[in-house]
């Protein structure tokens, strides 16, 4: 009775919060709206690595590799085989996490510096890889059309509230699933894995199949959200996956709390903030466009480096513990 009552507490408070979500899109202006869509991405792409990282042990660099997998496999079908965007999104995330169970099944003897090592190879050769093949639009990319909003919302409903409301469902249904499956018996499968492989593995858990299972669902995440980044730039390409946008995500997922999805939200905020941040300080301290094209990155650089020092486990452990 009591899980029972625990997964209708969080049904209950996943149908309020996107109730409050709702209230928001329809009184805040166009721009808003379009950031908002950005951090529902950002956060639904940070809970993909607290599931990996937070609640398995597995270190990865390379997240927005398995973004782009997830982008170009929605992209390709939208345009090829002429699937509704939703559904794209559905493939971006499926063969998203399909790509990631290959490549945990193949890393599940690697741990600590040489997973993050593998993964970092991943992000930093993929784009010269999908240059390579005239299929995913070389350099230039292709496009990610999702079309215009039904017409039966009336015509004041805009684009931008259609990315709005597409990217916080996904991620309200995306992270809801993530949390019941992280208080089932595999999220404690994981927290074994995370807290002492060795007893795990005594404990009769399969440790090489429970990572590449963790690494599949957290690369099908990664996907979906790769496929709601493309949507709301309209278009594919490898410069919209760089290495740095890993290094953001693993920044934003210690700033939440990496054992801790409760503040997703947070670090989608953070994500979103920082580069308004920097052209802020750029148009005051008048620098070179080389110093403000700059900025972000140290930015996102000095707040992991003061998150590690002073939050390593999130806000919400600081706060726990002054109460």
């Amino acid at each position: 009775m009591h899980k029972i009552s625990a997964n209708r507490k969080r049904l209950f408070t996943f149908i309020l919060l996107g109730w409050v979500l709702l209230l928001i899109g329809d009184r805040i202006g166009e721009l808003r709206q379009y950031q908002g869509a950005f951090v529902a991405m950002y956060a639904l792409a940070i809970a993909s690595i607290i599931l990996l990282t937070g609640y398995s042990g597995q270190l990865s660099l390379g997240h927005s590799a398995l973004m782009a997998v997830g982008a170009y496999a929605g992209a390709l079908s939208i345009n090829n085989l002429k699937l509704n965007p939703v559904i794209a999104l559905i493939v971006a995330a499926l063969v998203a996490g399909i790509f990631g169970l290959i490549l945990g099944i193949a890393a599940a003897r690697l741990s600590g510096p040489y997973l993050a090592g593998t993964t970092l190879a991943l992000a930093i050769s993929l784009p010269t890889i999908a240059n390579q093949f005239t299929i995913l639009g070389g350099e230039q990319g292709i496009l990610f059309d999702i079309g215009a909003p039904p017409a039966r919302f009336g015509e004041g409903f805009s684009q931008y509230k259609w990315f709005f409301w597409i990217s916080s469902l996904a991620a309200l249904i995306m992270i809801w699933m993530i949390s019941n499956l992280l208080h089932s018996k595999f999220g404690r499968v994981f927290r074994a894995l995370r807290d002492n492989q060795t007893a795990a593995q005594l404990a009769g858990i399969n440790i090489g199949r429970q990572k590449a299972v963790a690494f599949g669902l957290s690369a099908g995440v990664a996907g979906l959200a790769g496929g709601l980044l493309v949507m709301l730039i309209s278009g594919v390409s490898p410069s919209a996956f760089p290495l740095s946008l890993s290094f953001s995500l693993l920044t934003g997922a210690v700033v939440t709390g990496v054992y801790d999805l409760k503040g997703v939200m947070l670090g989608g905020l953070v994500l979103v903030a920082i580069p308004e941040i920097a052209d802020s300080i750029g148009s005051r301290v008048g620098g070179s466009d080389g110093f403000t094209m700059a900025l972000p990155g140290f930015l996102v650089s000095a707040l992991l480096i003061l998150a590690v020092l002073f939050l390593p486990n999130g806000p919400g452990k600081l706060l726990k513990k002054k109460m």
